[in-house]
């Protein structure tokens, strides 16, 4: 019963772990823990079938990784207007870029 435990604890603190991140905003972390996720969740496979409370733990994990993929989405589209507002002065930028590098050069002679 130890090792349905564990896992059942295992499942919760993957899930918790992914939506605590999502709700801070922490990118890296939720990075890092959607890339552990897949590994974590085949390792508790091979731990023997899933039973009907590790089925639903499971399931929560999916609902916690898809609220943390909406949050990110959500966080991509909030940020495309400044993005595209950088896209659309990036001539500007480099025209600026070159201009002071001119610049410098000229007062260090």
């Amino acid at each position: 019963m130890a090792d349905r435990t564990d896992r059942l604890a295992r499942l919760a603190l993957l899930g918790n772990t992914l939506q605590d991140a999502a709700a801070r905003q922490d990118w890296d972390r939720l990075g890092e823990q959607a890339r552990a996720l897949f590994p974590a969740l085949h390792a508790l496979a091979a731990q023997g079938p899933w039973n009907a409370g590790e089925r639903a733990a499971l399931e929560r994990v999916r609902a916690q990784h898809d609220t943390a993929a909406r949050h990110v989405a959500a966080a991509a589209r909030a940020l495309e207007p400044r993005l595209e507002e950088m896209r659309a002065n990036k001539d500007g930028w480099i025209a600026y870029a070159m201009h002071s590098e001119t610049e410098s050069g000229a007062s260090q002679e």
